[in-house]
């Protein structure tokens, strides 16, 4: 209204005194519009180790890398964040689920994920280590699935590492393919895989060790407090809460069948020993940067005549 009052009547009118006079003039849809507005919800944690949050990142697949991660949702500290060939093999996101297991030593009291077939083998491997407990969520009520839009925590986290991080792969990435380096073909996947991983699995390291070192302030729509993620994880106490988690034995994670997990760095078994026998033949050096990793990338890609 405001605004046709400027364009189509040239009135100068103040917002506020127009919003006045509409709920003078028409009080029912004022009223009616007010019930339909959006109401934020506040997000609840009694504490680290409640709820975690787990779910991929597609944004890097168009180019052949595949990313996991997983954030705590009282302390936002992430838990892993792991670059691979797929994020869709439930074996590898179970192998990446059993790893942050072992690392901090304690499982969850809730595993939250979406509804993808990925996701299956480390729902049940939660619900399996959580089956001899008997608190209210003991059993197969310790992982919940829901959809990827309502994951907040993680997917709101997602958002944040795109401005930090993954934009500046997703720019670069788009570059070669731009310049005609890249056609998105199996081949040229693996070798960008090759000569990237490392040096993005650095990167994504690096990302996770100043997140969680970092100080987030309150917010309104989370009863969670502000602070810095390690502390808030690791001394919960000082923040009027406690570590939800359940302490897990290794003879526990050993009594669990292992599943075998052969996954080149390159996700090809043929291609990695093409790779690695060109790298030898030449002696070329393993990238550090992503500057030698564009010029590894060039120099592989001329020999393999792709």
């Amino acid at each position: 209204m405001w605004q046709v009052l400027k364009q189509k009547y040239n009135f100068r009118v103040k917002r506020d005194d127009v919003m006045n006079m509409l709920r003078e003039l028409n009080p029912r849809g004022c009223e009616s519009r007010t019930r339909r507005r959006f109401t934020r919800r506040t997000y609840h944690s009694m504490g680290p180790n409640y709820m975690w949050h787990a779910d991929g990142y597609d944004k890097l697949k168009p180019f052949g890398l595949a990313i996991s991660g997983c954030i705590d949702g009282f302390s936002r500290k992430v838990l892993r964040l792991e670059c691979g060939p797929t994020n869709n093999n439930p074996t590898v996101i179970a192998h990446f689920f059993m790893s942050c297991v072992r690392n901090l030593g304690v499982i969850p009291m809730r595993l939250r994920t979406d509804c993808g077939t990925e996701n299956g083998m480390m729902a049940a491997i939660q619900c399996t280590l959580r089956h001899h407990h008997s608190d209210y969520y003991s059993g197969a009520s310790s992982h919940m699935y829901g959809s990827s839009i309502n994951n907040q925590c993680i997917e709101s986290w997602w958002s944040i590492f795109r401005k930090g991080r993954s934009q500046f792969w997703m720019e670069l990435f788009a570059d070669l393919r731009e310049a005609g380096y890249f056609n998105g073909s199996h081949e040229h996947q693996c070798l960008l895989r090759y000569c990237f991983g490392d040096v993005v699995q650095k990167d994504l390291d690096e990302c996770v060790r100043l997140w969680n070192s970092h100080r987030i302030r309150p917010s309104r729509t989370a009863a969670c407090p502000g602070g810095v993620p390690n502390e808030l994880y690791y001394l919960p106490h000082r923040f009027g809460s406690r570590d939800c988690g359940f302490q897990i034995e290794q003879a526990e994670l050993d009594a669990l069948p292992e599943a075998s997990l052969s996954m080149t760095p390159c996700g090809d078994p043929n291609m990695q020993e093409y790779l690695d026998f060109a790298m030898e033949h030449n002696q070329l050096q393993k990238p550090e940067n992503w500057e030698s990793a564009s010029e590894l990338y060039m120099k592989l890609k001329e020999m393999a005549q792709l």
